[in-house]
């Protein structure tokens, strides 16, 4: 490519050395692509059974593979609503691995949208601990709250804040962070036009600035031998090494684990940044947990249609919030003083006699939670009908159904004299061609 910027140009000379002409042919070679499987939803050997998109894996992700987007479009196939699988950037799946996610842990992805990272951790944790999903930019959140009803996990909490709030909240708090920094996105010059016509050098001290407090207001919500994990999708050295290097030599209590770069001429991939930090000291938690209403009553119609519906009965604290009806994660943190986009599980509406569930506990449940189910196979083209809104013939009277691709739940419908009514949300439709 011979409009990269020589400043940029100039530096990653001084990074490689000898190994900078081999950097600059990995811009000839064509962008990478790859897929995560969502293991809450879908097993390993089923994906590559259905030999859908000529998987092959990636070597520091168990759960990813590539896929050449020149023969296959996972984002066009139905699976991919059902959130089977994400789409992510190959070497963007290195991070996630480096938390070493357990199940029941407490973790912060600081800087969310549009989920990548936060679908991984949700995986990770199946359905227990707290995920706590933050993006500062209101623009952005839209896009990160649909991958993450997507996922179907119930013990997420999505913010949208500056770090400097969520310090005050969550001080000493959780045992994993991830910051996924904003950055200047050298990373993305391969695939992105704009990314080159946008880069300066001002914009990487710009980033760096940012970086600094970020990391500093993430640390100091970290808990005693809890993890952080830095990144970035950039290869300036002021965003990466330089940050920290200088928050360690800041910080007594912090212990850098290991700080490594993936370059796109030694691993396929864009490339990406990643530091692991240990925290070796006590921070006093200052977080409380949120005090509940009692709800009785009010669950009446959603007990209804919880007992005609489905085969399972839910436990937990609920949530009302005006006509919403919520399923908090366990122990659910106080967040009152956050602007909050959505606290747990939206169960759906409580209207006026009678509950109508929600596109997000669609994707929660499994098919053997319900007790009516329409299951389209891949290449059944009534699933593609279903994601354009239209409505399905059937045979059956049943009431709601809940609509699945290859056992995996797509959404809602209400069926009447073998006519299955559409629920699936207008904004999320899809008009295949």
């Amino acid at each position: 490519m011979t409009n990269l910027p020589k400043q940029f140009l100039d530096e990653m000379k001084d990074i490689l050395g000898n190994e900078f002409d081999d950097f600059l042919k990995s811009y000839d070679e064509p962008k990478t692509t790859g897929l995560r499987l969502n293991t809450m939803k879908m097993d390993k050997n089923k994906l590559l059974d259905l030999d859908l998109f000529q998987l092959t894996g990636i070597p520091w992700a168990e759960e990813g593979f590539y896929y050449d987007e020149n023969i296959n479009r996972p984002g066009k196939n139905p699976l991919h609503e059902s959130g089977a699988y994400y789409l992510q950037e190959p070497s963007a799946m290195s991070v996630v691995p480096k938390l070493d996610v357990k199940e029941g842990d407490k973790v912060l992805d600081l800087c969310a949208a549009p989920g990548g990272k936060s679908t991984y951790i949700l995986s990770k944790l199946n359905n227990t601990g707290i995920l706590v999903s933050n993006e500062i930019n209101p623009t952005r959140i839209k896009a990160l709250g649909e991958n993450l009803e997507r996922f179907g996990a119930k013990n997420c909490i999505i913010t949208n804040t500056d770090s400097a709030s969520l310090k005050k909240v969550f001080t000493g708090y959780f045992d994993k962070i991830v910051i996924d920094a904003p950055c200047s996105g050298q990373g993305m010059f391969r695939k992105d036009q704009v990314a080159i016509d946008d880069w300066s050098y001002a914009k990487v001290l710009e980033c760096q600035s940012i970086q600094r407090d970020i990391i500093r207001d993430g640390f100091e919500m970290l808990k005693k031998d809890g993890i952080l994990v830095y990144s970035t999708c950039t290869f300036a050295k002021e965003e990466n090494e330089d940050v920290i290097n200088e928050f360690i030599n800041e910080n007594n209590n912090a212990h850098l684990v290991l700080m490594e770069r993936l370059w796109p001429h030694k691993v396929k991939g864009e490339g990406h940044f990643v530091a692991k930090i240990m925290k070796t000291e006590d921070e006093e938690c200052v977080t409380k947990k949120l005090k509940m209403k009692p709800v009785g009553k009010e669950l009446r119609d959603y007990k209804e249609f919880e007992k005609k519906f489905l085969n399972i009965e839910l436990k937990g604290d609920f949530y009302i919030k005006g006509e919403n009806l919520y399923l908090l994660p366990e122990n659910c943190p106080d967040t009152k003083k956050l602007k909050v986009l959505r606290t747990g599980l939206h169960l759906g509406l409580l209207k006026k006699n009678r509950f109508e569930p929600s596109h997000a506990f669609s994707h929660y449940l499994t098919i053997d939670d319900v007790k009516n189910i329409e299951n389209l196979s891949v290449d059944d083209e009534r699933s593609k009908e279903y994601l354009r809104g239209n409505t399905i013939k059937t045979d059956k009277s049943r009431g709601w159904v809940l609509v699945a691709i290859e056992g995996i739940p797509l959404g809602w419908g209400k069926e009447s004299n073998g006519i299955l009514k559409n629920h699936y949300p207008k904004g999320l439709r899809i008009n295949y061609t």
